[in-house]
């Protein structure tokens, strides 16, 4: 456990984490930096990303509570992106223990830059929902969507909510509001898959790991009720701060070496 100063500098940064992963994804971008400034060097990077994952998990479980609650998805359309991201980030997390998560950084430092073109470059879209595909065929694509950030965000993690968001607005047609609580089922599938691995592998810091559940939970509350609020603008918005943020944050990563 780090000392009190730090502890509660690190579940401050929990709950800002929680508050802007429950709208537009991104919570890594703050809590896990957070985690590797405030905890010993000498700390291994998996009971750094365990931590985090009981943190996210525990956010993301009152986050799609309460969207699932608002009913702005019928809460049958949640099942297959939840199952198919357990699956996903179960294969995952298998791989993060042995894969040099260093090369994943440029590839997704470009996808990130080509989405917030494409944004910004549309700025109707996620205004409106329109689903583009029949109803099965986008409960596949979804199923294809999760299963494959599932493991992404198993093996890396940084900016999977935030895609999720952007392909579920983008290839599917939804809103952005929505697109947000259906990127919470898939998010809350690879979390929980996520955390049992780490867990079972010893890789989490459990006192700390509750105090940082107890803000992300606090900043997921918070964030959902002000997105139900305020809607597709705040819910855009914020997306595009927290892609810029990751964009930031990996090039700053890869120019240090």
């Amino acid at each position: 456990m780090p000392d009190l100063v730090t502890a509660s500098l690190l579940v401050f940064a929990s709950t800002l984490a929680g508050f802007i992963d429950a709208i537009a994804g991104g919570g890594g971008l703050i809590l896990l930096p957070a985690l590797l400034l405030g905890l010993p060097a000498t700390t291994p990077i998996p009971t750094i990303l365990g931590t985090n994952k009981v943190a996210a998990c525990s956010g993301t479980t009152v986050a799609l509570w309460q969207y699932a609650h608002a009913e702005l998805v019928p809460r049958r359309e949640l099942i297959l992106p939840f199952g198919a991201a357990v699956l996903g980030a179960s294969l995952g997390v298998h791989f993060a223990y042995q894969l040099p998560t260093e090369a994943m950084r440029p590839v997704l430092l470009v996808l990130l830059v080509l989405v917030l073109g494409f944004v910004l470059l549309r700025p109707e879209l996620g205004k409106v929902h329109a689903p583009k595909l029949a109803p099965g065929a986008r409960r596949l694509l979804t199923g294809i969507i999760a299963l494959g950030l599932g493991f992404y965000d198993g093996v890396f993690g940084p900016g999977t909510g935030s895609l999720l968001i952007f392909l579920f607005v983008s290839v599917l047609g939804y809103d952005f509001l929505r697109a947000s609580a259906l990127a919470k089922a898939a998010n809350w599938g690879s979390n929980i898959a996520s955390v049992v691995l780490f867990v079972a592998h010893g890789s989490v810091i459990p006192a700390l790991a509750l105090l940082l559940a107890a803000g992300n939970i606090l900043g997921a509350r918070l964030g959902v009720r002000l997105a139900i609020t305020r809607g597709n603008r705040l819910v855009r918005a914020l997306f595009l701060t927290a892609a810029f943020g990751l964009v930031l944050r990996l090039a700053w990563q890869m120019w240090r070496g």
